[in-house]
């Protein structure tokens, strides 16, 4: 796979498709990596579009910087915008999932410019969510984030094939599930990993994080099964959104969207890239 060197870390990725033709920037989420992509990937190719995606900081083996403030979301957002830059791409199509989702709010708020639409799957606006958690069940349904706090700890109860991992990727498929475990077996790997939610009480402490309102044209799709990400933050998502904006519901989907239910998601995905 080939790498770039970006802002001194180096990331794995992959540029795919026609050079000439509108690209899509894909993100992956935890404990993915940019290989959740690969259907919908296929898809957007097939419709005539270039496909960018790369492990992200924590994932790619070159690029797990140790200290917890590495994490923090500026960072990976900062990391996309360098790839982007790097390969000579004003403007994108972005689509991301997950933690991957939180990224592509992150750059739809703070690069607009950057940003030709806007797709985000399973995770709410992060301002959504952070109110959710005061005012519906969210707060347990995020209970693992917690756990995640504690170093040594997380990794010991997480370790890739115990009860617990197989518990937090229930639903993956079992090629999906077990590729994900290699890499996060690698030295390293499972406390970056983690690293982006121990960043969490910073970046949320932090008076710098104002979360602007999303100006690009978006699409959110949220699987009405998520066990996770529940309804009363999907639902608030819309009020941090300016520009135009549609909300899909996939009735019976979990979490996995990308490696779940791909055609479904391109079957939303493919009309919103074809009006810009």
């Amino acid at each position: 796979m080939p790498t770039v060197n970006l802002r001194g870390l180096t990331f794995d990725y992959v540029d795919e498709g026609d050079a000439g033709a509108p690209a899509c920037l894909l993100l992956h989420g935890f404990p993915q990596d940019q290989t959740s992509w690969d259907e919908i990937s296929a898809g957007l190719m097939a419709a005539g579009y270039r496909v960018v995606r790369f492990d992200q900081r924590g994932y790619s083996p070159g690029a797990r910087p140790g200290p917890v403030r590495a994490y923090r979301l500026a960072e990976p957002v900062s990391d996309a915008v360098a790839l982007l830059d790097h390969l000579g791409l004003d403007t994108v199509h972005v689509v991301g999932h997950d933690w991957g989702g939180a990224v592509a709010w992150g750059i739809a708020a703070q690069h607009p410019e950057r940003v030709q639409t806007l797709t985000v799957l399973s995770t709410p606006h992060p301002a959504a969510l952070a109110r959710a958690m005061f005012t519906s069940a969210q707060g347990l349904k995020s209970w693992y984030m917690g756990l995640f706090q504690v170093p040594g700890l997380a990794e010991r109860l997480l370790a890739p094939g115990s009860r617990s991992w197989k518990g937090l990727t229930r639903g993956l498929p079992a090629s999906h599930r077990d590729h994900y475990a290699e890499r996060a077996r690698e030295p390293g790997a499972l406390p970056a990993m983690l690293n982006w939610y121990r960043a969490m009480p910073s970046d949320m402490r932090s008076p710098s994080v104002r979360w602007r309102r999303i100006t690009p044209s978006t699409l959110y799709v949220w699987g009405a099964d998520d066990p996770a990400l529940g309804r009363t933050a999907a639902r608030l998502t819309g009020d941090w959104i300016s520009g135009p904006y549609t909300f899909v519901e996939l009735p019976g989907e979990g979490h996995w969207l990308p490696e779940r239910c791909a055609p479904k998601v391109l079957a939303v995905l493919l009309p919103l890239l074809g009006e810009v």
